[in-house]
């Protein structure tokens, strides 16, 4: 079964409704990462008919733009490059948010050296910063757009009235919120129905909440330091056990209901929310087996109503994915 696509505003291709998330690949916050695997992983991805690669400077500070642009030497026209703008980090690695306009030139500069490319696709605002007028940094990304360094404009991690006072200076097509089975806030916030109305497709990251959902983790699954799960609130006891409790009730549900894995569920959930796109986050190419099962088919009303009980059984306070925010900045530069 052909991946599902998307049309995105100022993107001539259609766009795959299945986007490669590259956080993982860079290292950081992840354990580490083989260059090797992460290559054959972008080109594994890119023949059975993903074409969105999603990255950013932040992921291992720089690293998964690297191995994103090795990978797409001499196939740089199968490919829909999203990357992103607006954190800044240390020589100790903590990470800031920082719209300035000079930050904002020079992010733009470097990402384009690391991808080897003289345009990227889908650039996004990575989170907004609350020190730089919105309209400013719109202003600034436009001017970018004119230039053609990149063809269509995003927000990650905007509120609805953040995106109102952006879209007064500039166009946006796209906008990436965290939304999976188990962190709902772009539902249950207005953030799908302005997506819709607006006529903007959603990048949805942590599709599968990182791992939670693929279906292969067990009690005795254990992260090691430096790996963001070791502190994500969802790994850790009780909650983990919860959690797995409700894959385990969700894999059976797939199964008998579908036919399906619990990450086909997990990542058909969201590609039925509406105009959305579901970030996979893989490393390893095995990692993408199973892509094929998402497209085609659709839940039902009541598909969709067994699920919420599902969670609401086995999760007794569920959680989002407010942990994973970088700090402000203290001072203005």
């Amino acid at each position: 079964m052909a991946i599902e696509t998307i049309h995105i505003a100022g993107i001539a291709e259609p766009v795959s409704r299945i986007g490669l998330g590259t956080w993982a690949i860079g290292g950081s916050m992840w354990g580490g990462s083989h260059d090797g695997q992460s290559i054959a992983t972008l080109h594994e991805a890119l023949e059975r008919g993903i074409n969105l690669i999603d990255t950013a400077p932040v992921y291992g500070f720089g690293h998964s733009e690297e191995v994103v642009g090795k990978a797409l030497v001499g196939r740089r026209d199968k490919a829909i490059i999203a990357t992103k703008v607006a954190l800044d980090w240390d020589d100790a690695g903590r990470v800031t948010r920082n719209s300035t306009p000079q930050r904002i030139r020079q992010e733009i500069e470097d990402s384009l050296r690391r991808l080897q490319t003289d345009y990227i696709d889908l650039y996004q605002v990575h989170w907004p910063d609350d020190l730089v007028a919105i309209d400013e940094t719109a202003r600034v990304l436009e001017t970018l757009h004119q230039q053609g360094k990149f063809r269509a404009l995003g927000v990650s991690n905007y509120s609805p009235a953040q995106m109102d006072r952006f879209r007064s200076a500039a166009p946006l097509a796209t906008m990436q919120p965290p939304l999976n089975l188990f962190e709902r806030g772009a539902t249950e916030t207005d953030l799908l129905p302005y997506a819709k109305y607006h006529q903007m497709v959603v990048l949805a990251y942590g599709a599968i909440c990182r791992g939670l959902l693929s279906g292969r983790m067990t009690p005795e699954t254990a992260f090691g330091e430096g790996d963001l799960r070791s502190f994500d609130p969802k790994f850790q006891p009780p909650r983990f056990a919860q959690y797995l409790a409700a894959v385990e009730a969700l894999k059976a549900f797939a199964a008998e209901r579908y036919g399906k894995s619990v990450m086909a569920l997990a990542l058909r959930w969201v590609l039925d929310a509406g105009p959305t796109i579901a970030l996979w986050g893989a490393r390893r190419p095995e990692q993408l087996n199973g892509v094929e099962d998402v497209s085609g088919w659709t839940l039902t009303a009541e598909d969709k109503c067994d699920i919420d009980h599902i969670l609401s059984r086995y999760i007794s306070t569920p959680l989002g994915a407010e942990f994973m925010a970088p700090p402000h900045r203290k001072t203005s530069l």
